[in-house]
C-alpha cells in the first residue's frame, strides 16, 4: 500500500502518547517505562511513532514538505516496533504506525529525500550484494576449513543462511563458526549457499527501498527451492524478521520450508538429546530480546481489504484484519536454552519479550545517527546492569555488536554474549574460537 492509502488509518491516531511507552500493566518503574527509543533521544512529539503518523499525514495532505528536522525525525528510529506493541494493546487494529513508518520512508526514497548514510549502504548491496560492501567471493569466508558443504550443490536437510552481518563482521566469525560446529556435533545435515547468498533485503526495506526487498527475496525463495531443504535456518534475527514478515508483504512467503532461528534449532536438538549441555557456567545473566527476533519475529501476513462504517460511526474491517501484538515472536526458546546451562542463571530486565527495549543499532539508524544507537544502547546495558546480572547476553549479531561498540566507546565493561557462545561453554568446547 502507498501511504497515501493509509488516510483513514493516519486520522485514527488519538494522540495519546502510549506509543512511547511500554503498556501500563507492564510498567514497572518510571525509569524504565519508555518504550520507544526515538522518544528518548530526541524528547519531542514527533519522534515518536503517534508523531511519525501525523507527520505522514500532513505530508500526504500537502501542508508540510521535507525539512532537515523532518527527516532527522524519521530516520532517528530503529523501526524496533515498540510504538505498534502498544498502541493495538489500547486500540487494536486502528491504527499501525510501523506500516505507516515504513511507508513514509519508502516515499521519503520515491521522492530523492534518502539519508546519504541509506544511500551508501544501498550503494554496497547493488554491487555486492550485502551493505557491507564486502567483496561477494568473500561471503562464505567465515567457513574455511569447517567442511561445510554448498547446499546448492549436495542436498542438504537443513539450509543455514548466515546474513551479511556474520558473513562480513569478523569479530562474530567466532559467533558462527560455533553455531557450525554445534550443528556439526548434532549430526545435522546442513549446508550452505557459500557464494551464491545474497542479502535478506530487509534492512534495505526498513530504510524505504521497497525494490531491493522484492527483488532479494525472490532470488532466495529461488534458492530454498533449488536447495530442497525442509529448514530454513538462520542465527541472524534481522534475517529472521524478514522471512516471518517482510517476505510476505513481498509476496514471497516462504510456505514451502520450515523457517527457525538458531536459538529455537538449538532448543530442539538439546531436547531430541543430541546436544548436551553438561559443563557448568556459573554466571548469572540477563536476556535481551532482539526486535527481530520477537516483536518483529511474529509470522504475519497482508492484509488486503476495504474498512466500512457500521452505524454511521465505528469502522470496521471486511473481511476482519487479524491483529498482530507482538507476543508470537521467539520468547521461550533462548530462555529454555539458557536456563539449561548448568550453573547459569537467568534474570530478567523490566522491559522484555514484547516489550523489550530496542539495542538502537535497526532500520539504518546507527549508521545515519550513531548518537542514537549509542544512547540507546547504554540504555538498555544500565538496564542490565540494574538486575544484578553479570552478563548479558541476546541472539542477534546487530545487537552483540552494537552492545560492544557502546561499551568500548563509553569505556565501559560489561561481558556481551551471543546465546551460541554460553551454549558452547556448556559443552565445554570453548577453545581458540570459543567465547570472549
Amino acid at each position: 500500500m502507498a501511504l497515501s492509502e493509509y488516510k483513514q488509518n493516519m486520522e485514527q491516531c488519538a494522540r495519546c502518547s502510549c506509543c512511547k511507552f511500554v503498556a501500563p500493566p507492564y510498567v514497572e518503574s518510571y525509569q524504565y517505562a519508555i518504550g520507544c527509543p526515538s522518544i528518548g533521544y530526541g524528547n519531542f512529539h514527533a519522534y515518536s511513532g503517534g508523531g511519525k503518523v501525523i507527520t505522514s499525514l500532513a505530508l500526504t495532505s500537502g501542508v508540510i514538505d521535507y525539512s532537515e528536522e523532518m527527516l532527522k525525525t524519521v530516520h532517528a528510529c530503529s523501526m524496533c516496533g515498540n510504538c505498534a506493541v502498544s498502541c493495538k494493546f489500547n486500540y487494536a487494529e486502528k491504527v499501525e504506525p510501523l506500516e505507516i513508518i515504513r511507508e513514509l520512508r519508502c516515499k521519503i526514497v520515491e521522492d530523492g529525500q534518502s539519508d546519504p548514510a541509506h544511500i551508501q549502504l544501498i550503494n554496497y548491496l547493488k554491487r555486492e550484494d550485502n551493505i557491507f560492501g564486502g567483496p561477494k567471493a568473500d561471503r562464505s569466508a567465515w567457513a574455511e576449513g569447517l567442511g561445510i558443504k554448498d547446499a546448492l550443490e549436495e542436498k542438504a536437510e537443513v539450509l543455514l543462511h548466515v546474513g551479511c552481518h556474520y558473513s562480513y563482521d569478523e569479530t562474530l566469525w567466532p559467533i558462527i563458526r560455533g553455531a557450525a560446529r554445534l550443528l556439526q556435533e548434532a549430526g545435522v545435515d546442513f549446508g550452505i549457499a557459500k557464494k551464491e547468498e545474497i542479502c535478506c533485503g530487509g534492512r534495505a526495506y526498513e530504510m524505504g527501498y521497497r525494490q531491493e526487498l522484492a527483488s532479494y527475496s525472490e532470488s532466495l525463495k529461488g534458492r530454498v527451492k533449488e536447495a530442497g531443504c525442509k529448514i530454513l535456518l538462520t542465527c541472524c534475527s534481522d534475517c529472521y524478521g524478514s522471512f516471518q514478515q517482510l517476505y510476505p508483504i513481498a509476496g514471497q512467503g516462504l510456505a514451502d520450508v520450515e523457517v527457525l532461528h538458531i536459538s529455537q534449532y538449538l532448543e530442539r536438538l538439546t531436547k531430541e538429546g543430541k546436544l548436551s549441555t553438561g559443563e557448568k557456567v556459573p554466571l548469572r545473566v540477563t536476556y535481551h530480546d532482539p526486535c527481530h527476533l520477537g516483536r518483529l519475529g511474529e509470522p504475519s501476513q497482508p492484509w488486503h481489504g476495504t474498512v466500512k462504517k457500521v452505524l454511521n460511526m465505528m469502522d470496521v474491517t471486511d473481511p476482519p484484519k487479524d491483529v498482530s501484538f507482538g507476543v508470537g515472536g521467539v520468547y521461550d526458546a533462548p530462555r529454555s536454552v539458557l536456563q539449561g546451562i548448568p550453573g547459569v542463571e537467568l534474570v530478567e530486565m523490566e522491559r522484555i519479550k514484547e516489550y523489550s527495549f530496542c539495542c538502537g543499532a535497526g532500520g539504518g539508524a546507527k549508521e545515519a545517527y550513531p548518537d542514537f544507537a549509542l544512547k540507546t544502547a547504554l540504555e538498555r546495558i544500565e538496564e542490565a546492569r540494574s538486575t544484578g546480572a553479570e552478563a548479558l547476553v541476546t541472539s542477534c549479531p546487530w545487537c552483540v555488536r552494537n552492545f560492544r561498540d557502546a561499551l568500548e566507546e563509553s569505556g565501559q565493561q560489561f561481558p556481551v554474549y551471543d546465546l551460541v557462545e554460553l551454549v558452547l561453554k556448556g559443552m565445554g568446547t570453548v577453545k581458540k574460537e570459543g567465547a570472549q
